[in-house]
């Protein structure tokens, strides 16, 4: 019975994010109202706003007894076993810039535990989905990460945080690093959708500290489903209440959390 829940519950996540996607993708063609929050890199629009409320609203509608968490309007009060982890746009500077790299992230925690999540990208019609202990999808067919196991043929992602000039976490340092060893690392500016590039063998691993719930709820769960693993940068297991994450392919792991703590 709980495997029907789960099921039911993803495939209305994966209704709100490709409505939610579907908008901002047609609103990103018009004029945007942004506005700064933590400082004037950290940017918001009222497409944002306006994603957050449409799924909040709906699950509230059709499920009234399940929590909800977004990145704009935070935690509802309910109190309940499942809870609804939502980013209405993970990317938003990108979007902000009519930069196609952006997505919509929901991840669907139940008892403690995230059970299942999508990663919508309506830019290109990408649909990534999981489901604990049942593997990871993109389009309904499914993925896995990369068998790559030679930093020198390997393609890494990372992301800073918006205070990168007061970061804690030295993030500059530690890109440093990997640079000096001359591996490639991109940096796309979505979380939620790097995460879904690893669990699709496309990167063959990703860090970065400083993250929200919102941003990994879908992702991590993804990656680990399409046989990869998940840490924070010490090494203990993933939580997606706990800041820094390492996701990889599982081969270069170890590698990877060597130069992160460098």
């Amino acid at each position: 019975m709980k495997n029907v829940v789960i099921k039911e519950l993803l495939t209305s996540a994966v209704e709100l994010a490709r409505t939610a996607g579907e908008y901002a993708l047609a609103a990103q063609r018009g004029t945007l109202k942004i506005e700064s929050k933590t400082n004037e890199f950290d940017l918001v629009t009222h497409i944002d706003k306006y994603n957050e409320d449409l799924i909040r609203d709906a699950i509230a509608k059709k499920y009234p007894s399940h929590i909800f968490l977004g990145e704009e309007s935070g935690a509802s009060k309910n109190v309940g076993e499942i809870k609804w982890i939502v980013d209405p746009i993970d990317g938003t500077l990108n979007y902000a810039h009519q930069l196609p790299i952006w997505c919509v992230s929901i991840g669907i925690e139940v008892a403690g535990v995230i059970e299942c999540g999508v990663v919508f990208d309506p830019s290109r019609d990408e649909c990534f989905t999981t489901i604990r202990g049942g593997g990871s999808f993109l389009n309904e067919k499914e993925i896995r990460v990369s068998l790559q196991n030679d930093p020198k043929r390997s393609m890494y992602v990372t992301g800073f945080p918006y205070n990168i000039a007061e970061d804690p976490h030295n993030d500059i340092d530690r890109f440093g690093r990997f640079l000096r060893k001359g591996l490639i690392v991109r940096r796309l500016g979505s979380a939620a959708l790097d995460l879904a590039y690893v669990a699709a063998g496309r990167f063959d691993g990703f860090y970065e500290g400083g993250l929200s719930a919102w941003d990994t709820a879908a992702g991590a769960l993804m990656v680990r489903e399409a046989g990869g693993m998940t840490t924070h940068f010490n090494g203990t297991p993933y939580s997606v209440y706990e800041q820094s994450i390492i996701a990889s392919n599982g081969l270069q792991h170890q590698m990877l959390s060597e130069i992160i703590l460098d």
